[in-house]
């Protein structure tokens, strides 16, 4: 699941208005009953998963393992009665995550665990010491204060991530109230410095924020250390080929470490940071695929229900519960259906995004593709919440769906509840068919852990519960199956919207390119 501003998902909920008055719909429920047995009494989604998981590994996006993992999902496809091709797309240069260590040399010497940011640039496999300085950075002036003290340091540049103590007193009501006023408090400043500001001063603004790594390499700094945002050491991992290839090497470490640092600062202590980064980022575009499978309609074949996860991962583990879990529910659903027997009145098309993680390339990249063929999509139907049980349906905005989702999800109340609410969720494939009109949902999940696993080094097989993939794959099944056959066209589509881009087009100002 890839993690996208609050503006941005405002932006997505503003243009879900529907255009149509109310349409009521009648669920048929029949063959609810065969699939619920199928899925949840000879589900084959954990063996698929651990296939995955154990002998492909991480499927980071541009990798020779994805490329793997697409030829397996193909053969698995086949193996299962369902023809299923790769559709490619142009993505950007790859990434390959060599090796990288690093230590705090001073006030005493220590390993820390660290990982390099994606798509940075490393050390060039040699170790960088230098010592670790705090800086505030947000304009052109402000990079003239410190551009004495960056020369040969290691720069912290924002506060450790606001994480409560999961050793401490559970926190409170008040504690609550206190975390949300300081977050409204950090946003409306946010949004005020931004209201100060005229169109011009805004673009020379979102241009200083591409330029300024490139900037501090050329000031001669050694690299950026960055807070993991996670307890326990773990760390939060991210980074695209689609925004500026940053110069600046970039050491994620864990959250403790982080804190340390930034309390030596705080006293006046100067502590010293070696790190040796051995990235390599490719010089040319790669093409990467989505997996595209289907059961074809008996009635209404080229109407179409779109289920489906991202396929790739972050690669510090093994890509399970995001979105090993997604895309082989997907998988799964499609498989359910096939072994019932029972013949869907509209296409069920299961896809397994590519390059999610690096801003849905792979989604948008299949809704531009197919962008004349969208209004015959029913509903797009999506998983990418972890490893936990379905408990209902977001609605994201559309209303006029409520009832709909409601009886959507009834039979299915024996393996739930099911609760069907009002709410937006981002960060996931659902949004790319969004801007064009297409009713599209990413279904509630049990979060089990999720807030640890997600794009850490712990996203690993063990952290699945069984009962709860049987579950959500056929959930998955019994809703694609319903809307497969509902008596009529759903003709609520979303208002149009060109789709905002998660990344900026803006590139490093002339000359800065050539830094490295």
């Amino acid at each position: 699941m890839t993690r996208i501003t609050l503006r941005l998902v405002a932006v997505l909920a503003l243009v879900t208005a529907p255009l149509s008055a109310q349409q009521s719909w009648t669920v048929d429920t029949n063959g609810a009953g065969r699939l619920i047995d199928e899925g949840m009494n000879r589900s084959q989604v954990m063996e698929a998963l651990r296939v995955l998981s154990d002998s492909i590994g991480p499927r980071l996006a541009g990798s020779p393992a994805y490329e793997s993992a697409v030829r397996w999902a193909q053969g698995r496809y086949a193996s299962y009665g369902i023809a299923a091709h790769a559709e490619a797309y142009d993505y950007g240069v790859s990434f390959e995550r060599g090796q990288a260590t690093a230590w705090i040399t001073s006030p005493f010497r220590r390993q820390m665990p660290m990982w390099s940011w994606a798509w940075t640039n490393g050390t060039g496999g040699r170790a960088r010491e230098g010592p670790v300085v705090r800086v505030n950075i947000t304009t052109p002036e402000s990079l003239a204060v410190y551009k004495d003290r960056i020369r040969g340091a290691w720069l912290i540049m924002s506060d450790p991530a606001n994480l409560w103590n999961p050793d401490g007193p559970a926190m409170t009501a008040a504690d609550s109230a206190t975390r949300r006023t300081e977050q409204q408090a950090r946003q409306a400043a946010q949004r005020a410095q931004m209201a100060g500001l005229d169109s011009a001063a805004r673009a020379r603004a979102a241009q200083f924020r591409v330029d300024l790594p490139f900037l501090l390499r050329q000031a001669g700094a050694l690299g950026r250390i960055t807070d993991g945002a996670k307890d326990f050491a773990l760390v939060t991992m991210s980074g695209s080929p689609r925004s500026p290839i940053s110069p600046l090497p970039n050491a994620v470490i864990g959250h403790e470490d982080y804190l340390m640092l930034d309390r030596q600062l705080r006293a006046g202590m100067t502590p010293r940071f070696s790190a040796t980064i051995d990235n390599k980022v490719g010089t040319r575009s790669v093409q990467q695929w989505n997996v595209i499978a289907e059961i074809r309609g008996s009635e209404r074949p080229g109407e179409v229900v779109i289920i489906g996860g991202h396929y790739d991962s972050w690669d510090l583990a093994q890509g399970v519960t995001d979105n090993g879990t997604g895309s082989m529910a997907a998988m799964e659903a499609l498989r359910i259906i096939q072994a019932s027997g029972l013949k869907p009145k509209r296409t069920i098309r299961a896809i397994l995004f590519g390059s999610e993680e690096q801003g849905l390339i792979g989604s948008a990249e299949y809704a531009r593709m197919h962008a004349a063929e969208l209004d015959s999509v029913q509903a797009v139907l999506v998983l990418d919440n972890g490893a936990g049980m379905i408990t209902g349906q977001a609605l994201q905005g559309r209303s006029e769906f409520n009832q709909l989702w409601i009886d959507l999800l009834a039979p299915v109340q024996g393996i739930g509840p099911m609760t069907v609410r009002e709410g937006n969720k981002g960060g996931t494939d659902h949004l790319s068919f969004i801007p064009m009109g297409v009713p599209s949902f990413n279904f509630d999940q049990m979060t089990r852990g999720y807030n640890h696993t997600h794009h850490s080094q712990v996203d690993t097989y063990d952290k699945v519960p069984a009962w709860d993939m049987r579950q959500a794959s056929t959930v998955i099944a019994v809703t694609a199956f319903e809307l497969a056959n509902l008596p009529g066209t759903i003709l609520a589509r979303g208002a149009r919207s060109e789709r905002p881009s998660f990344f900026s087009n803006l590139r490093p100002s002339p000359g800065l390119e050539r830094v490295r």
